[in-house]
């Protein structure tokens, strides 16, 4: 079988700095060959792993469902082989080709695109979020050998993603409505009116009909309604609307989703976890009061508070959206195959909600150390929490979490929220 053919994004750098957030908040499934090679490494308690404690367990997420294997948790959720330093054990005594796939695969991500397979990154990793390290690009060598090594048994034919629920273009009309994205935001506005202009134009090709647009013809529309839009949607510097009351609610539902913990540690089981959950639902639908301590250090903030202006978005923020939604964008990781099958219409409007829950959750934290403007440190953190779930949690592809991001489209709720939490 020839090589896979990468597509590497030329926007991002990034290197380890052993920061050990992506041992502790991600769980870690392997393939019954890699179960058995650990399990035959010798772990003892001079290694530092304690004589009672399992390797590796089984998981299984339904009564019908085929049993996986993932990697055993300490009980702070952080990865059993992590050590007191904030390393790898079994790279540590064995070198790093002796870890799970999963583990050499991250921060990267390999979607379909056309014939090719393009590179994303994973932003719950900080060094992505502030793009330190060498360039991806110069580290081709590598990436083509894990990117061999994940996909070697999968079907290079993938077909196209839908455009609408309705509308199915080929792979060359189907990049021509991603490149317009890309472009749209490689502009040198500010990020929130590249977002703005990019969900407007979109809303008018929700609205259209390409049985007869293809190829050519498609291009001129593309590059008509992006002119249009753009002239139509100056930055401005007025005073948002506020959300209307339904789509707040609807809105801070979608955000409890986001600043939920899912590490297997994190969760309870059985009847008390679920009346947790819906109990913190509850308190995030009505909005009043005491904003519930999801996130570690975000404590005692009225939601109130979160609603008032905290000084627009810091100056080194504006590159790391940009960077992060080109990101998103060229690597297809917001619709198709690479996000829950959702149509591409679709998907953006439900990647472009994730910019005001990130500044949401960048303001959540900000209160919670009493200051009344957003740092880049509190954007960075947000983005780590937010991406580690957009893509990833099954439930971001369930009907329920789908259905508000319609809701919030049709209330025509998506840009009001951009507006309103990025001033």
């Amino acid at each position: 079988m020839s090589k896979l053919k990468l597509d590497l994004p030329t926007l991002q750098n990034w290197d380890c700095h052993n920061c050990s957030g992506c041992c502790r908040q991600h769980g870690v499934f392997i393939t019954p060959e890699e179960k058995a090679r650990i399990e035959s490494q010798g772990w003892t308690a001079e290694h530092g792993i304690p004589a009672n404690q399992p390797l590796v367990l089984k998981h299984k997420t339904g009564m019908f469902s085929a049993a996986s294997y993932r990697l055993a948790q300490q009980p702070d959720g952080a990865c059993v082989f992590l050590n007191e330093q904030g390393l790898c054990r079994i790279h540590a005594r064995f070198e790093e080709a002796a870890k799970p796939l999963a583990c050499r695969i991250y921060p990267y991500a390999f979607h379909p695109k056309s014939r090719q397979v393009t590179v994303g990154l994973r932003f719950s990793c900080p060094s992505v979020v502030r793009n330190l390290g060498t360039p991806v690009v110069q580290q081709a060598k590598n990436i083509q050998h894990i990117a061999d090594l994940a996909l070697k048994n999968t079907d290079r034919d993938i077909a196209a993603p839908r455009l609408t629920n309705t509308e199915s273009p080929d792979w060359p009309d189907i990049l021509q409505f991603v490149e317009a994205l890309d472009q749209t935001l490689a502009t040198r506005d500010d990020f929130t009116t590249k977002l703005l202009r990019a969900l407007n134009w979109i809303k008018l090709v929700s609205e259209s009909k390409f049985d007869k647009v293809r190829g050519p013809r498609l291009t001129e529309f593309l590059q008509l309604i992006r002119d249009a839009v753009a002239a139509d949607t100056p930055a401005s510097t007025e005073t948002p609307p506020r959300p209307p009351a339904v789509a707040r609610v609807q809105f801070r539902l979608l955000v409890a989703q986001y600043a939920r913990k899912d590490t297997f540690a994190d969760i309870e089981a059985g009847i008390r976890g679920r009346w947790k959950m819906l109990l913190t639902a509850l308190k995030f639908a009505r909005g009043r009061g005491v904003v519930p301590a999801l996130l570690d250090g975000c404590v005692g903030v009225q939601f109130l508070a979160l609603e008032r202006p905290f000084g627009g978005l810091p100056a080194e923020a504006d590159e790391i959206f940009t960077r992060y939604f080109r990101i998103k964008i060229q690597s297809m990781h917001f619709c198709g195959k690479a996000y829950y099958d959702i149509p591409l219409v679709e998907g953006f409007v439900s990647l472009a909600l994730i910019f005001p829950t990130i500044l949401w959750l960048a303001r959540w934290r900000a209160a919670s150390q009493d200051r009344e403007v957003l740092g880049v440190d509190d954007v960075v953190t947000a983005i780590t929490i937010a991406d580690h779930h957009h893509g990833y949690s099954p439930a971001f592809g369930m009907s329920g979490f789908r259905r508000r991001v319609r809701i919030l489209d049709q209330l025509g709720a998506v840009t009001t929220l951009c507006r309103w939490y990025a001033k």
